[in-house]
């Protein structure tokens, strides 16, 4: 069973969409379940000032991309890279086992938009 919290993301998502002129971008997915993640941000004077997220999933997986946006808003960088998946599971009030994989693609997503960043930007790794 899903917590209030997982149902709330999932009912009424924050900032999904897609930031056009993005800094980085990271798709992952996971093809035994089908769910498919693309996280792009925006990252000002080394902390993260937007990130957007558009999911093809399940409602978990629509859930842990909502709630992770907001755990990374306002971060620098190295404290976003170590938001985890325990992280983002305890910002939705846990998930049922069988869903702990949708936490892994929201952490890795933005990741993997964290590390485009800094190959768009190597300046930024001093």
């Amino acid at each position: 069973m899903y917590s209030r919290k997982v149902l709330e993301h999932f009912q009424n998502p924050q900032n999904m969409g897609e930031i056009k002129d993005a800094d980085g971008m990271g798709e992952v997915g996971n093809p035994q379940c089908g769910d498919m993640m693309r996280i792009t941000i925006k990252v000002d004077d080394g902390r993260i000032s937007d990130v957007k997220w558009k999911t093809l999933g399940c409602g978990a997986a629509i859930a842990t991309s909502s709630v992770m946006t907001g755990l990374a808003l306002g971060k620098t960088l190295d404290e976003a890279l170590a938001l985890s998946r325990d992280n983002i599971a305890q910002a939705l009030d846990g998930l049922p086992p069988a869903k702990m994989h949708c936490s892994n693609l929201a952490s890795d997503g933005l990741r993997a938009a964290i590390e485009d960043y800094m190959r768009k930007h190597p300046e930024a790794n001093n």
